[in-house]
């Protein structure tokens, strides 16, 4: 029983060494990556992961990390992803207190939309945000990509870079072949292009031609704010205090003028109306549409069943962006040389890698998804756009980086302040109250004065 219990133990004990050696075999052969790096923590391998902390609104910049990871198997690196909807106004509240918390739980990269960006890069929130110098991420890679200058001017405080976008979202003029040949007799760009501006006077001499043959030239007041908001040579808030730029407060007139001469079906952005007028199924065929490419490839693209590829891109009859994201990293990601290394590579191959494996390059052909043909988008770096298929079925099969190249080059980012979504709103509801007649002019512009005072205690020049 003795030699029994003596042969099982000596077994036992050759199994476990046995697996042990296997196990430190494993482990070595695993670390063939992390070896070649010399010795880099960054690497794969049996040790821990490095764990990025990643805050977003979507899950568009989620979705990338898996493909980052895909083209990078030896990083031993876990994205840990928190995606809070702008909903309601529930992201910005969250993220906030997450950075001031602090602590291995703070975002180590965060993502800010146009609509409030500026509070994280030049504003209230400015102070959390690295420096992209300080993770390498240099002005010479910056102009190397040919990334859209509005974009950095929105990313850059006291000159130094702190965010990039990866969309470009210059806008264009996005009309109807069908409605153009029949008023205007041809739908060729440039002849549209000359039709509908420069300037705002020939838009509305267009919009007359349009009217007399039964067209709407746009579908509501919102399609052209959006253009006027962003051409403004100043924001909301000059020297701490609420302005209204001339371009915005002339906004007043045309939205009364478009109500007023029926230039319109009066419908508002986001609402069934304007989708049913992208589809043609409005009470009068729309011309047209302001907006950059995400608004043909992700909102259109959804809504134009009836009118697919019967559509095309022109300059429009002023410079103008709308929308776009932005990442930032935490500035205490720079005191920690594992994290810093893979926040600056994941932030490079998203905004600045040119090369046919960046984010750019992908983005922009639609190759984000696998083994078919997905959704193509303009991207910051004009680079990556000259050498990239633009070609859209939506369009026609027009080359629509043709247009969103100049486009985004004539696009300014030196009018947005850290208030923009709430004043927004509020001198959207005071315009919509004054075309419908239901108020004066003076009446208007005082009441949008109070409520911005009321809202968020700002005052007027």
């Amino acid at each position: 029983m003795k030699r029994t219990l003596a042969a099982l133990l000596a077994i036992i004990m050759m199994v476990a060494l046995f697996a042990a050696c296997s196990s430190g075999g494993n482990s070595n052969s695993g670390n063939g990556g992390s070896t070649s790096n010399g010795g880099s923590s960054t690497g794969g391998g049996s040790s821990d992961p490095i764990t990025i902390n990643l805050w977003s609104f979507t899950n568009e910049i989620p979705n990338m990390t898996e493909k980052f990871l895909e083209l990078n198997p030896n990083l031993n690196v876990k994205f840990n992803t928190t995606v809070i909807a702008t909903t309601d106004g529930a992201y910005q509240p969250a993220l906030d207190q997450a950075l001031a918390a602090g602590g291995s739980e703070a975002p180590d990269i965060y993502a800010a939309e146009a609509a409030f960006v500026l509070k994280y890069t030049q504003g209230d929130a400015s102070g959390f945000a690295a420096n992209y110098a300080d993770l390498g991420l240099t002005d010479d890679k910056v102009k190397a990509a040919g990334i859209a200058q509005y974009t950095v001017d929105i990313g850059t405080k006291d000159g130094q870079l702190r965010a990039l976008g990866y969309q470009a979202t210059g806008g264009a003029f996005i009309y109807r072949r069908s409605i153009a040949k029949d008023v205007f007799g041809t739908d060729d760009p440039e002849t549209v292009k000359n039709e509908i501006g420069p300037g705002w006077d020939k838009f509305f001499a267009a919009a007359d031609k349009l009217r007399a043959k039964g067209y709407a030239i746009i579908s509501g007041d919102g399609d052209l704010w959006h253009a006027i908001e962003n051409s403004s040579d100043k924001g909301w808030i000059v020297d701490g205090k609420l302005y209204i730029d001339p371009k915005r407060e002339q906004f007043l007139d045309y939205a009364k003028l478009l109500k007023d001469k029926d230039y319109h079906n009066d419908t508002r952005d986001w609402e069934e109306g304007w989708f049913a007028d992208m589809n043609g199924s409005g009470p009068k065929p729309v011309f047209g549409f302001f907006g950059p490419a995400w608004l043909i490839n992700y909102t259109m693209k959804e809504h134009v069943k009836d009118t697919y590829g019967d559509w095309a891109i022109t300059e429009p009859p002023t410079g103008f962006f709308w929308g776009g994201t932005w990442l930032l990293a935490n500035k205490e990601v720079v005191k920690d040389e594992k994290k810093k290394e893979i926040v600056a590579k994941f932030i490079e191959w998203v905004t600045l890698d040119t090369s046919e494996t960046g984010l750019q390059y992908l983005w922009a052909n639609g190759l984000m998804v696998d083994g078919e043909q997905g959704t193509k988008d303009s991207v910051a770096s004009s680079v990556v756009m000259e050498k990239s298929n633009g070609e859209v079925e939506l369009l026609g099969g027009q080359n629509m980086f043709d247009i969103f190249v100049p486009a985004n080059a004539n696009a300014t980012g030196k009018n947005l302040t850290q208030y923009d979504e709430s004043i927004n709103l509020i001198w959207r509801d005071q315009v919509r109250e004054y075309s419908a007649g239901n108020k004066s002019r003076e009446q208007t512009i005082a009441d949008f004065k109070q409520a911005v005072k009321d809202q968020l205690d700002i005052d007027s020049h």
